[in-house]
């Protein structure tokens, strides 16, 4: 059943999702402060080629003061933006039946979008 929602998810927008998380990533890369920002966008890439099948858990042993910023910063620059972007999609697909799984995964990626730092995609 996850490999169907993956499909379906990549050929109705994920594919392009992904890439935009991977676009965004390259370019913060190019930064050598913007590296582990750059690091989080290729997991939330990761996260949206394939949600189907993933849980998002918090990682207890490196919670602390740095990840705290860099998620302040995250949310600040964008993580705002990307999460009320999951967040109308998630609301959006909740309207009909059949898109209630494809909702899920929107509020699965919502709580990583907005503060990526501290969380991994197992």
């Amino acid at each position: 059943m996850n490999l169907i929602g993956n499909l379906i998810w990549l050929i109705f927008g994920g594919f392009f999702a992904a890439l935009g998380y991977l676009i965004g990533g390259i370019l913060l890369c190019f930064t050598i402060i913007g590296i582990p920002f750059g690091l989080q966008c290729f997991k939330l890439a990761a996260a949206v080629l394939m949600p189907f099948g993933t849980r998002v858990v918090n990682r207890e042993t490196q919670n602390g003061c740095l990840t705290s910023v860099c998620n302040i910063i995250w949310l600040l620059c964008g993580g705002w933006y990307t999460a009320l972007t999951h967040l109308f999609f998630g609301l959006l697909l909740y309207i009909t039946i059949i898109g209630i799984p494809f909702g899920k995964q929107h509020f699965k990626l919502l709580e990583v979008s907005m503060m990526p730092f501290g969380k991994d995609i197992v």
